[in-house]
C-alpha cells in the first residue's frame, strides 16, 4: 500500500541526491547551475539510464514551479502600471515574434520540406522567449529597480498573453469555438481580474492586517491564494499561470507583498529545479542525422534573430540606449517553456506529427543551454561563474 510513495521519495532522492552531486560538479567547473538539473533529467530520465522511465508526474509537478513564479511576479507589479507596461512593448514583441516565426516557418518549409501548417505551429512555438529562464537569470535588484527589469517583465507578460491565446486556438476542437474562445479571453481576464480584486480588497487584506503578527499565517494564506487563483482561472478557461499572476497583482498594492514574496522564494526554487529536471527528462538526444541537423538550423535561427531583433526594435521604436538594448535581446533569446507545452498539445490533438514534436522539443532545450551560457558569462546574474558578474 505504501508502494507509490516510496517510489516518489525515491524520485525525490535520485533527483535532489543527484542534483546536488551533479550541481557540485557544475560549481568547480564554474558552469552554471541550471544546466546540472537538465543534464541529471537527460542522464536519469527514459531516454539515459531509465532510473526514471516515466517523468509525467514529475513534469506536472514541476509546473507549480512556474506558476509560483508568475504569483511572484505579480506581487513586484503595481496595477496602475499594468496597462502602461503592455502598452510600451506590444509592438516590439509582436513584431519580434512574428519575423521569427516566420523565418523558422520558411527554413522548415522550404529547407527542410516540413508540412505547411506543422511548419507554422513550430515556428510559433519556438518564437516565445522563456519566462523562466528570463526572470531567473536577472538580478533581483535589476528586475524590480531598473529600466532593463521593468521592460523585460512588459515583453513576457505580452508574450504570455500570446502563447496562451495561441494555446486557445490549436487546442480548440472545432472551428467555431476557437474563435469564440479567443474573443472571450479578454473579457474573461477582465472579469476575473475584478473577482480577485474585490477578494483580495474586503477579505484577505483585512485577515492579512488582523494576523500579519504571525508570519506562518501569512505565508500558508498567500500561497492557498495563489493556488486557488490558479485553479479558478482554469476552470473558467484561462491558464493556472494568468490566474497565479492575476492573484499576485491584486495584492501588490498592499505593504504586505514584499513580506510574502521573501518567503515564498525556496518554495518557487523547489519546483523550478524539478521544472528543469523535467526539461531534460523529456529530451531523447538519439535522433536522426536528419532530424539533429534540424534542430541544430532552428535553433541558430532563434538563437541568432531574436537578440538582434529585440536589440534593433528597443533602439529603433523604443528610444533604448545600444547597452540597455543588446543586454534585454540577449536575455531574451531562446525559446520558451510554452514551446514545450505547445508541441504536447498540438501532438496529442493529432495537429503535428512526433517528429515536429521532438524538433520543437529539441530546438527548445538546445536554446535553452546554449542562451543560458551566453548570459551567464556576459551579464550580471545571480550564478553567474564569474565573481565580478555574480549579482543577487
Amino acid at each position: 500500500m505504501n508502494e507509490p510513495f516510496e517510489y516518489f521519495i525515491l524520485e525525490m532522492a535520485i533527483i535532489f541526491g543527484g542534483a546536488s552531486i551533479l550541481g557540485t560538479l557544475f560549481v568547480w567547473l564554474k558552469q552554471p547551475i541550471v544546466l546540472a538539473y537538465i543534464c541529471l533529467g537527460m542522464l536519469v530520465g527514459p531516454y539515459g539510464f531509465g532510473f526514471m522511465a516515466n517523468s509525467s508526474h514529475i513534469d506536472a509537478v514541476s509546473r507549480i514551479g512556474i506558476i509560483l513564479l508568475m504569483f511572484l511576479l505579480g506581487l513586484h507589479l503595481h496595477p496602475r502600471n499594468l496597462l502602461k507596461q503592455l502598452k510600451q512593448t506590444a509592438l516590439v514583441t509582436f513584431i519580434c515574434l512574428s519575423l521569427t516565426g516566420v523565418v523558422i516557418w520558411l527554413v522548415l518549409l522550404y529547407g527542410l520540406g516540413t508540412n505547411p501548417v506543422e511548419a507554422a505551429i513550430a515556428g510559433l512555438a519556438l518564437a516565445f522567449s522563456s519566462t523562466v529562464l528570463s526572470l531567473k537569470l536577472i538580478p533581483a535588484t535589476t528586475l524590480h529597480h531598473q529600466r532593463t527589469g521593468e521592460v523585460m517583465i512588459s515583453i513576457l507578460l505580452f508574450e504570455d498573453i500570446l502563447a496562451i491565446l495561441t494555446i486557445l486556438v490549436l487546442y480548440s476542437a472545432e472551428g467555431s469555438s476557437m474563435s469564440w474562445n479567443a474573443m472571450l479571453l479578454p473579457l474573461k481576464m477582465a472579469l476575473f481580474s475584478f473577482a480577485a480584486w474585490a477578494c483580495v480588497r474586503y477579505v484577505l487584506l483585512s485577515l492579512f492586517l488582523r494576523f500579519d503578527i504571525i508570519s506562518e499565517y501569512i505565508f500558508l494564506v498567500s500561497l492557498g491564494w495563489c493556488m486557488t487563483a490558479a485553479e479558478l482561472a482554469h476552470t473558467v478557461g484561462l491558464s493556472h499561470e494568468i490566474g497565479a499572476f492575476i492573484a499576485g497583482v491584486s495584492i501588490a498594492t498592499s505593504p504586505i507583498a514584499e513580506v510574502i514574496a521573501e518567503g515564498l522564494k525556496p518554495v518557487r526554487e523547489f519546483f523550478l529545479i524539478l521544472f528543469f529536471f523535467s526539461i531534460g527528462a523529456q529530451f531523447d538526444p538519439f535522433l536522426s542525422y536528419r532530424m539533429l541537423i534540424a534542430i541544430a538550423v532552428v535553433s541558430l535561427v532563434v538563437l541568432l534573430m531574436k537578440p538582434l531583433l529585440f536589440s534593433f526594435l528597443l533602439q529603433t521604436l523604443k528610444g533604448e540606449n545600444r547597452n540597455n538594448a543588446w543586454e534585454m535581446g540577449l536575455r531574451l533569446g531562446q525559446s520558451s517553456e510554452f514551446s514545450l507545452l505547445l508541441a504536447f498539445g498540438a501532438v496529442s490533438a493529432g495537429r503535428i506529427s512526433q517528429e515536429t514534436a521532438l524538433l520543437i522539443e529539441g530546438a527548445a532545450v538546445v536554446t535553452f543551454i546554449i542562451s543560458t551560457y551566453l548570459v551567464v558569462f556576459r551579464l550580471p546574474t545571480p550564478i553567474s561563474p564569474n565573481q565580478a558578474l555574480r549579482r543577487d
